[in-house]
């Protein structure tokens, strides 16, 4: 018969050894930790990602614009490099919002300056601030450009004066700041200065300077009026012209040798003198009846008859005496004595007239890229025969040929002798090298499928370890717990149970209860102490 004693202190550590056994705690740490993996991974799903809202964000526009983040709610934070990121589906919305309220304002105070104006500003103040707002209008404009980082202007602007003499014209600088590995070709330089220069009244273009962070002078050329290098583009039109020539010689061959059998080479010589011509031609006239009178003058006097003339007196006031007639005497002359009154007569004509004289007045200019000379240079492959047996065999061509496709060039080209143009065309094989063929690379060595492989892995890499703790860890111990559970205990006869209503199992022999109170006492000794505690407490009851 069992020892009630050991059947006692049996029953209280069975009961605390099936609450801390080993399977059980296996099992509640593998669920926690699943229930934990499975938080961390929504709570990584859920947090957003955020993006970029502006960058290099000065300290007077970063307050305004955290300020007005948070008025909106809208979560922030830093990035290194001094730039403010957002959720990234709020990106744009922020954006739009922001510039509603004028920020960021970029540190630049534009014509906004002129809204803030107090009553009683003097006319000193106003200028100032309206010379400040054009400042930072322009700088704004320019910064609007891709290579363009940051931008300052200054503008020297004269007062007005009454005096013509005394008037002084305005002058502006500029200093650029280009964002790394970036420059400005001559036409963007050439674009800004302009930009400037026709912004600010009575600015003229020689009155820019414009440098860069480096200390350079970008404007030098356009500010340099006695320049005589060409610039960027004369040197593009002379490219673009040279290379429509060649265009227009190849497409003109290709059909009768072929678009690979064909190279030309065109130089062409261009004026771009920039002149202007202003003549006065003065042509006689000549003595046609077309000629124009301008004026007419016409003068004509005449004395009369001779009369008494002396010195006034007795003699000079008599009265003429009694005329006679002339005896006229056989072979006498019949003027011989008639009176000379002809000589003693006065009669005088003038005549003038003034005629238009000829004038012509021409201005001729002379407009730059007029083309001076063109040299062309075309190379022509032999012809390619091929035989019955397949053989291919390089054929010159005749002169025939050769002259042929001279005057399709020269026709092409427009070719004026007296210009100086010069056209040669040269019949010649090719060397051509045969192209190596590139290996095809491997479909394991494509940079793409390398990528697309490394995301797969990962992902493949989590599902298996999650697969992994739920079917190799999380299953079995699922299943042994639960035979566990519905295994039948051998338990004790109805009539003999604890206190707690806990069944107790049968036990057989009195040294099998010692021995099962010895491995619980080995397993768990706590347990052990905590039950003869209770027992003794309870005086063995």
């Amino acid at each position: 018969m069992a020892d009630p004693s050991a059947q006692s202190l049996a029953i209280p550590m069975q009961r605390t050894y099936q609450i801390f056994n080993p399977q059980r705690i296996g099992l509640m740490l593998t669920v926690a930790t699943l229930i934990s993996v499975l938080v961390a991974g929504y709570i990584w799903s859920q947090t957003p990602e955020y993006r970029v809202l502006y960058g290099h964000l000065s300290d007077r526009d970063g307050g305004a614009v955290i300020a007005a983040l948070q008025q909106m709610n809208v979560p922030y934070k830093f990035v290194e490099g001094g730039s403010l990121s957002v959720p990234s589906h709020q990106v744009h919305e922020v954006r739009l919002r922001l510039a509603g309220q004028g920020l960021p304002k970029g540190g630049i105070a534009g014509f906004e300056l002129m809204e803030s104006q107090k009553f009683g500003t003097s006319q000193f103040a106003e200028q100032i601030n309206y010379q400040r707002g054009l400042e930072g209008e322009l700088a704004r404009s320019i910064q609007t450009l891709s290579s363009v980082q940051n931008a300052r202007v200054h503008l020297a602007l004269p007062r007005q004066t009454t005096f013509m003499r005394e008037q002084t014209k305005p002058s502006a600088s500029v200093v650029l700041g280009l964002f790394p590995g970036r420059s400005l070709d001559a036409t963007q330089v050439s674009a800004i200065v302009h930009l400037v220069g026709n912004s600010v009244p009575d600015l003229q273009i020689r009155n820019v300077s414009l440098v860069d962070q480096n200390g350079t002078l970008l404007s030098a050329e356009h500010n340099d009026e006695s320049r005589t290098a060409l610039d960027a583009s004369q040197i593009k039109y002379r490219l673009e012209l040279e290379q429509r020539y060649i265009s227009r010689i190849e497409s003109i061959l290709a059909p009768l040798t072929g678009m690979q059998n064909v190279r030309a080479q065109v130089s062409a010589d261009i004026d771009f003198t920039q002149s202007e011509y202003a003549e006065e031609i003065y042509k006689p006239n000549q003595n046609t009846p077309d000629a124009a009178v301008r004026s007419k003058q016409t003068s004509e006097s005449n004395a009369g008859s001779p009369t008494t003339s002396g010195v006034p007196g007795a003699l000079s006031n008599q009265p003429p005496g009694q005329p006679t007639a002339p005896i006229a005497t056989p072979g006498a002359s019949a003027t011989a004595g008639a009176p000379n009154t002809a000589a003693t007569g006065n009669a005088r004509k003038d005549a003038t007239v003034n005629y238009e004289v000829d004038k012509t007045i021409r201005h001729t200019r002379q407009s730059p890229g007029k083309i001076k000379r063109l040299a062309v240079a075309v190379v022509v492959n032999h012809r390619s025969r091929t035989d019955n047996k397949g053989k291919v065999t390089q054929i010159p061509l005749s002169e025939a040929d050769i002259t042929k496709l001279t005057n399709l060039v020269k026709e092409v080209m427009g070719y004026d002798k007296e210009r100086g143009d010069t056209v040669s065309v040269v019949n010649s094989p090719f060397n051509v090298r045969e192209t190596e063929k590139v290996a095809e690379m491997p479909i394991w060595k494509d940079p793409e499928n390398i990528d697309l492989a490394k995301v797969v892995g990962k992902n493949a890499l989590i599902a298996a370890v999650l697969l992994f703790l739920v079917l190799g860890v999380l299953r079995p111990m699922l299943k042994t717990y639960s035979a566990a559970a519905m295994a039948p205990p051998a338990l004790a006869p109805p009539s003999e149970s604890s206190a707690e209503g806990v069944q107790v199992p049968q036990l057989n022999s009195y040294e099998q209860h010692v021995d099962q109170a010895k491995q619980i006492a080995r397993a768990d000794p706590k347990a052990v102490a905590n039950v003869v505690k209770e027992w003794v407490a309870s005086n063995g009851k």
